[in-house]
C-alpha cells in the first residue's frame, strides 16, 4: 500500500478489551497499530466478560452500548441467553457436534444451529442491514464463535469485501478428537475454505486444516506476539512481599479449566507436597465454575498452599513474571499460547502439554518441558526437575528469551497489514 492509502477495517471478536486473554489481545494490537497507521478501525463484539457468560446469564458482563479506546471504535452487543436453563449452550453445541460426526451433508442445519453460539442478535441485525461500502476489509477471529463469524462471513460476501479469519484452532491431542471436533465441523470448515485469507498460528495448524480441504495459497502463517517494552519492568520482590511468599513459586496465568491443564498442575503440585516440595502455587486469572468446584473439594492443607488469584492488572502480572520460578501451563486448548512468550521474557522455564500448536513453540529439552496432557506424574517430575536444576531453569529461560525476542507484536502486525494490501491492491479507495 502507498503510505497515503488509508482503509476501514471491521473486526469481529468474542470478547474484546480489557480481557486480557491471547485472542483478545491479539485483536487489541492488531486493532491498535492499524489505528496508528492512519487506518479506522471498528470491533464488534460481545459483553461478555466472563467465558461462561456466553451460556450463563449469571456471569460477569459490560453494558451493552459503544465506546472507543486508544482510536478503536468499540461496539458491544449483548448476548442473549435462552430461556431453558444455562445447558442449552452445551446441549446446542453436543447436538451440532453429533450431527457434524453424520455421514451426510449437514452443513445447512448447522449454519442455522450455529446463531445460537453465541446469539447475539443486535451484532447479526447490525451486519445483516449494514450499508454497502462502509468498509474495505472484514476480518474474524475465533471459528467456535460461529454465529459472529458466520454473520461477518455473510457481510462479506454480500457487500464482495474481502473476508479474513483468524480461526485459532484449538487442535487438542493428536490422536483425540475431543478438541478439535469443536472447530472443524463441516459449516466451520466450509467458512475456511471460502475465506480470502486464514491466518493460522503454527505449521501444525495448518497442515491439519489443509487435510480437511483448506487451500494452502489462502493460508498466511503469522502467529502471536509480545511487547518487550509494555511487558519489562515487574518486581519480583513486590509481588512477594505483597503476598507474604518466601518459597519458590510455581505459576499459572490464564483462565482456569480442566482443558487448560490447571487441575492436573495442581494434582501434580499435590504430589509434590506430600514429598516435602516447598513451592507453593500461584494462579492468576479468571476461574470456570467447573474448576472453582474442584478447588471446593480439596483438603483444606492443598488450597491454602493454592494462591488464587483472581483477574489481576497488568502491572501485577508483571510482578508475578518476574517472581515466579517455573512457568507451567499443561493445556490441550492452545494454538499458540502467549504466556509461554511472557513468561520466557522474564526468561523462565516453562512447561507446556503435548497438545495444540504448544510442540511448535516449546522444544522440549531446550526451552522447557512438553508433558502428555493429563499425565500428572510426569508433570511433577517436570516441576520438580526445574526447581532442583536452577542451572537447567536458568538454561530454559535464556533460551526462551531469544525465542520470545523474536516474536514482536511489531512483525504480526506488520504481516497482517500486509496480508491486508495484498487482498485491497495497492491503491484502496477511502471508505466514505
Amino acid at each position: 500500500m502507498n503510505p497515503g492509502d488509508r482503509m476501514s477495517i471491521l473486526h469481529i471478536s468474542p470478547r474484546y478489551y480489557p480481557i486480557a486473554g491471547g485472542s483478545e489481545q491479539y485483536c487489541q494490537e492488531m486493532s491498535e497499530s492499524l489505528v496508528r497507521d492512519g487506518h479506522q478501525v471498528t470491533v464488534l463484539t460481545t459483553n461478555a466478560w466472563d467465558i461462561e457468560f456466553f451460556w450463563d446469564p449469571h456471569g460477569r458482563h459490560f453494558t451493552a452500548g459503544g465506546s472507543s479506546h486508544n482510536g478503536v471504535s468499540i461496539h458491544r452487543f449483548a448476548v442473549q441467553h435462552l430461556l431453558w436453563t444455562k445447558w442449552s449452550y452445551a446441549v446446542t453445541r453436543g447436538i451440532m457436534t453429533w450431527l457434524a460426526s453424520l455421514p451426510i451433508d449437514a452443513s445447512s442445519l448447522l449454519f442455522r444451529l450455529c446463531r445460537w453460539l453465541p446469539r447475539v442478535p443486535g451484532l447479526n441485525r447490525q451486519l445483516a442491514n449494514g450499508p454497502p461500502n462502509t468498509y474495505d476489509i472484514v476480518h474474524a477471529t475465533n471459528i467456535p464463535a460461529d454465529s459472529m463469524v458466520s454473520a461477518a462471513f455473510r457481510y462479506a460476501t454480500r457487500h464482495g469485501l474481502p473476508f479474513v479469519l483468524t480461526p485459532f484452532v484449538h487442535l487438542g491431542e493428536p490422536h483425540d478428537e475431543t478438541v478439535r471436533r469443536y472447530y472443524t465441523m463441516p459449516h466451520q470448515v466450509l467458512m475456511m475454505q471460502k475465506s480470502d485469507r486464514i491466518i493460522v498460528q503454527t505449521d501444525l495448524e495448518r497442515d491439519h486444516l489443509s487435510s480437511l480441504g483448506v487451500p494452502t495459497s489462502t493460508m498466511r502463517k503469522v502467529g502471536v506476539g509480545v511487547s518487550p517494552e509494555k511487558l519489562g519492568g515487574g518486581s519480583g520482590a513486590r509481588f512477594r512481599e505483597k503476598r507474604g511468599l518466601r518459597t519458590p513459586i510455581v505459576f499459572y496465568i490464564g483462565v482456569q479449566a480442566y482443558d487448560k491443564g490447571t487441575v492436573h498442575l495442581v494434582e501434580a503440585m499435590k504430589r509434590l507436597w506430600q514429598q516435602d516440595c516447598q513451592a507453593e502455587l500461584v494462579l492468576a486469572g479468571s476461574m470456570l465454575s467447573s474448576f472453582a468446584q474442584y478447588m471446593r473439594s480439596l483438603p483444606d492443607w492443598v488450597r491454602q498452599r493454592c494462591h488464587l488469584l483472581g483477574f489481576i492488572p497488568e502491572d501485577e502480572k508483571r510482578d508475578l513474571l518476574d517472581a515466579g520460578d517455573v512457568f507451567v501451563m499443561p493445556s490441550r486448548t492452545d494454538s499458540f499460547g502467549i504466556v509461554y512468550l511472557e513468561a520466557w521474557l522474564y526468561r523462565k522455564p516453562v512447561i507446556g502439554a503435548l497438545a495444540g500448536g504448544v510442540p511448535e513453540v516449546i522444544h522440549d529439552g531446550e526451552d522447557g518441558f512438553l508433558v502428555p496432557f493429563g499425565d500428572v506424574p510426569r508433570l511433577a517430575e517436570a516441576i520438580r526437575t526445574l526447581l532442583s536444576d536452577g542451572a537447567m531453569a536458568a538454561r530454559f529461560g535464556a533460551r526462551g528469551y531469544e525465542t520470545a525476542v523474536g516474536h514482536s507484536w511489531k512483525r504480526k502486525c506488520a504481516a497482517i497489514k500486509s496480508i491486508y494490501s495484498e487482498l485491497c491492491g495497492a491503491n484502496p479507495q477511502p471508505s466514505p
